[in-house]
């Protein structure tokens, strides 16, 4: 017994089987984003007052750096996903949609490389 109206089965619609897929990763990224933020407000709270020698020197640690690219692509990863949904859900021209989407893909991904390359040239400088 099916739960389709009989215009859905003829027209083919129904479930497209990728949203629990992206529902999962959007929550999977928010579960590791939570103690990463933990850290990262932990350690800036507790280098109050350190000059920026002290800063870099900090950064450029191999653990820091380390936990510094795991935010960073954690946290551009789950604003993609949460900003695909909104997208998809409020824009209703669809060349508006795929312009707005690869937009969003392309700045998220960009601005991502930056701190990575940012994070990664601390880590090896000097």
């Amino acid at each position: 017994m099916s739960l389709r109206s009989p215009i859905g089965r003829v027209r083919g619609l129904g479930s497209a089987k990728e949203g629990v897929s992206h529902w999962w990763s959007q929550r999977m990224s928010a579960v590791a984003l939570v103690p990463l933020t933990l850290w990262f407000v932990a350690s800036v709270t507790s280098h109050i007052g350190a000059d920026h020698a002290a800063m870099t020197a900090w950064i450029g640690s191999p653990m820091t750096a380390g936990l510094f690219i795991l935010l960073i692509a954690a946290t551009f990863y789950h604003a993609y996903l949460g900003l695909q949904v909104v997208i998809e859900d409020y824009i209703h021209s669809e060349s508006l949609k795929i312009v707005s989407l690869v937009l969003i893909k392309g700045a998220c991904f960009v601005l991502a490389l930056i701190g990575i390359l940012s994070v990664l040239t601390l880590l090896f400088e000097g």
